[in-house]
């Protein structure tokens, strides 16, 4: 399905839609998003989707698929991305995935484990829950009853915390016990389906991953952010949609009597450089990926001579 494709991925801030679109060109490849905020139609800025002349060079796919108040989970992106990639084939083209959504990068290396569907009834409960009692709370419900994914999940994931403690409704066990065939040595690295997939993470030293984002937030203010959240704060979001970095931020800058616009830009840089060393940590983890330093003089012949090469497995 996949065993063609190539992975790059890195943490936010990294410089992967650049570098992704000088190595399509490189290589013949069209671009597929692996990112699970790029789908949704009218967050450009927030989301920091491929400027226009980006996709005017390099046929980019899985953006824009969606309006802000649909949802989408990983089986719809993976089915999608299944049908573009045979598209691109067709084409004689080879397919490139790009982004940082740890799930959907799993899901393309080893497919789907098998959850229940969601339980909108269950989901309106848990929701009620927090909205009641806070999010800290909610945290600690599902610590009593799933600590592994507890520990794996931030206080402030509201969506993937409440799909937790939904599973644990719907089906009596933790959701860690379904993901565990993901995070087992004997399946942590490959399958035989998709062993041949290169893979490669773009490395900045960490002080200078931080700097960048620093400065992309603040570039993103620039560039007219917040109104774009204004456009939004106009419309209903999916719970998927509203899990995107900075918006809540600006959703509540925007409600505020006070305008300290220089506390949320703070704020918003602080929250996606905490996003980013969760990203590192679970990239550490990727023995089947190759780190290429991102600040490398021939950054894009390095990863195109990988893409040559059998994959690790």
């Amino acid at each position: 399905m996949f065993s063609d494709a190539i992975l790059l991925t890195g943490p936010t801030g990294s410089g992967k839609s650049a570098v992704a679109v000088a190595l399509a060109k490189r290589i013949g490849a069209e671009i597929l998003a692996m990112d699970s905020m790029t789908v949704y139609r009218g967050m450009d800025i927030g989301t920091a989707k491929p400027t226009a002349q980006e996709r005017a060079e390099v046929p980019h796919h899985l953006i824009d698929e969606l309006e802000p108040h649909e949802s989408a989970n990983v089986a719809w992106w993976l089915a999608r991305a299944t049908s573009v990639c045979a598209e691109i084939r067709a084409r004689g083209k080879r397919p490139l995935f790009v982004g940082g959504t740890p799930l959907y990068l799993k899901a393309i290396r080893h497919g789907l484990f098998d959850a229940p569907p969601a339980d909108p009834l269950i989901r309106a409960k848990w929701d009620a829950f927090a909205e009641q009692h806070g999010l800290p709370k909610l945290h600690a419900q599902l610590m009593a009853i799933d600590a592994k994914s507890a520990a794996r999940l931030h206080p402030n994931d509201v969506r993937r915390v409440v799909r937790a403690l939904e599973v644990y409704d719907l089906t009596g066990k933790p959701l860690s016990s379904f993901q565990q065939t993901w995070d087992s040595p004997s399946f942590a690295n490959a399958t035989p389906a998709t062993a041949s997939i290169p893979c490669v993470i773009l490395e900045w030293p960490r002080e200078e991953l931080y700097a960048r984002i620093d400065r992309r937030v603040r570039t993103m203010f620039d560039a007219g952010w917040l109104e774009e959240a204004r456009r939004l704060r106009a419309q209903p979001l999916s719970r998927e949609a509203g899990q995107a970095l900075g918006y809540r931020e600006l959703f509540a800058l925007l409600e505020s009597e006070t305008t300290d616009v220089e506390a949320t830009i703070a704020h918003i840089q602080m929250r996606t450089r905490q996003f980013a060393k969760r990203q590192l940590t679970w990239f550490r983890s990727l023995k089947f990926c190759t780190a290429v330093a991102a600040d490398s003089a021939d950054i894009i012949g390095e990863i195109a001579d990988l893409c040559l090469l059998p994959a690790k497995i």
